[in-house]
């Protein structure tokens, strides 16, 4: 049988919305999770960038500690069978998930609904939104 899906891009921020959306992404692969590639994708917007720079004193440590955010996630998905990585990127992050998206090959895109801001609980998340309208292989929305 041919698995439909091989190469996934998730974005996550963190939430439990991105929780939800890994263990959707896993059930889709089934019993061929060993031919799954999970890429896990993070953007740090300038604010938070600036602000992460400010709390660990350069710029390395402060990637280092954000890869670090992702690594009790990374053993999980590692853990179910499927192999991961976990790519930060910089700027605004509708545009950034959707370049990078469209510019390497992947079969789907995963992600949660809504994000960590309070104004999205009312509607769909608008980096979802911008998602599921730019980037040109099929994307599910977890709720």
């Amino acid at each position: 049988m041919n698995v439909m899906f091989k190469k996934v891009l998730l974005a996550t921020d963190g939430s439990e919305h991105s929780s939800r959306a890994i263990d959707q992404a896993l059930k889709m692969a089934g019993p061929y999770k060993d031919q799954l590639t999970l890429d896990l994708i993070y953007v740090v917007d300038g604010s938070s960038s600036k602000e992460d720079v400010l709390n660990y004193g350069d710029p390395h440590t402060a990637t280092m500690k954000r890869k670090e955010k992702f690594f009790d996630t990374l053993a999980y998905i590692e853990e179910k069978g499927a192999k991961t990585d976990v790519i930060i990127l910089h700027g605004e992050p509708a545009k950034a998930i959707t370049a990078y998206a469209n510019e390497n090959d992947y079969d789907c895109v995963v992600m949660g609904s809504r994000g960590r801001n309070p104004f999205q609980k009312f509607i769909l998340g608008s980096v979802s939104h911008k998602i599921v309208k730019y980037v040109q292989v099929p994307v599910l929305v977890v709720k």
